[in-house]
């Protein structure tokens, strides 16, 4: 019986089972050991054949992944870096404006301050020139320009109205359109364009005249191609400029013998705009459309090279009733404004007027009809 035990009994003094179950089924304990031995010994390789093939896996996983975050954080490094560079130029645009709008001296007009800038893709702006000096002169709109910007027709057109037409003045007695200014200043002027012409006009930019020299020297003076007689009409309305301002009469004369392409500062920019004498008022306003289409030319590399300087001369000569929103998109528009044609004429047309004497005034009579279809035309239909 001891005996028994002690057979039974695996190294160390302990009973093991599995010597009993050997024993009884007349299998020697240490043939199955090596066979159980052997079989743990092929497992244990297979599981490392098994680590050994997954460790090239796990590596190349690992590396799948580390580039995957690598090219996941490399285009969103680059698309931070696109937002910034897109963002840059809005930035400028919106200090820009900010500067400039500052500068500026804004008048609401409530009777229009809930109407659209923009209507059926159409601005339409008047640009009013007040011709307001120190002699005590009525200070009537010298000149009266509509800008208009047309989505329609992708064109910009600038359409002098010429002062001595006869029209209807809303509450008032028919009088020449500058005095609406006069009367009742933008909003009156606004309305009378409006009503007379089937045109709507809500936004207006008005500056003075006399100021207007100080606009074409900031942008370094105008190129225009002048006749010689065109010369010496601009030497002789520099004296009325020079004596206002306190200097010697001849102050900014041009070469009396000079013609053709000639090169203008800013008073004698504004003596060529006033001239009636040449071409009566029909060639004074062509005159002033072609010193504001030099001014717009020249404004671009001059805001490059002294941008402050020519804002603050700009500007702070200007009054509107535009918001500080609208000039923002007037501004985001400028890239694609560049794109489309620019064109100008007069209103009234050729050939749709004549000569009358209204109320003892030397007044234009037109043909209403003639001139609305003209804008309706070059405004609102596209080719």
């Amino acid at each position: 019986m001891r005996k028994r035990n002690i057979e039974n009994k695996a190294p160390g003094g302990k009973y093991d089972r599995r010597r009993m179950i050997a024993k009884k089924r007349g299998i020697s304990y240490e043939d199955d050991l090596d066979d159980l031995q052997d079989d743990e010994s092929e497992e244990d390789y297979e599981e490392e054949e098994d680590d050994e093939d997954e460790e090239p896996r796990r590596r190349k996983k690992s590396s799948k992944t580390r580039s995957e975050k690598k090219s996941h954080k490399g285009l969103i490094t680059f698309l931070v870096i696109l937002l910034i560079l897109c963002a840059i130029p809005f930035c400028l645009v919106y200090a820009a404006v900010d500067y400039a709008y500052d500068r500026m001296t804004y008048k609401e007009i409530e009777s229009v301050a809930d109407e659209k800038v923009q209507e059926n893709g159409v601005i339409n702006i008047l640009l009013i020139g007040n011709d307001s000096r120190e002699d005590g002169e009525d200070g009537r709109s010298d000149a009266m320009i509509l800008v208009s910007v047309s989505s329609k027709t992708g064109k910009i057109l600038f359409t002098s109205l010429l002062r001595d037409i006869y029209v209807s003045i809303p509450g008032h007695d028919d009088n020449r359109l500058n005095a609406a200014y006069s009367i009742g200043g933008p909003e009156l002027l606004m309305q009378t364009v409006e009503e007379n012409f089937d045109i709507p006009v809500n936004r207006y930019v008005l500056v003075n005249f006399d100021a207007f020299a100080g606009v074409v020297d900031a942008v370094g003076g105008v190129d225009l191609d002048l006749t010689n007689d065109e010369v010496k009409w601009v030497n002789a309305y520099l004296n009325e400029y020079n004596l206002l301002h306190g200097q010697d009469i001849k102050t900014g004369y041009m070469d009396e013998n000079a013609s053709g392409n000639l090169h203008l500062n800013g008073p004698q920019a504004l003596a060529y705009t006033r001239n009636r004498k040449i071409g009566t008022d029909f060639g004074r306003t062509e005159r002033q459309r072609k010193v504001i289409n030099a001014v717009i030319e020249a404004l671009p590399s001059a805001l490059m090279t002294n941008g402050p300087e020519v804002i603050d001369e700009f500007c702070g000569h200007l009054t509107t009733n535009l918001t500080k929103s609208e000039c923002y998109m007037l501004a985001l528009q400028g890239w694609k404004l560049k794109l489309y044609e620019r064109s100008s004429g007069s209103i009234p047309l050729e050939g749709t007027w004549g000569d009358m004497r209204a109320r003892g005034m030397a007044v234009l009579d037109i043909d209403f009809d003639k001139n609305k279809a003209y804008l309706q035309e070059n405004l609102y239909k596209s080719e």
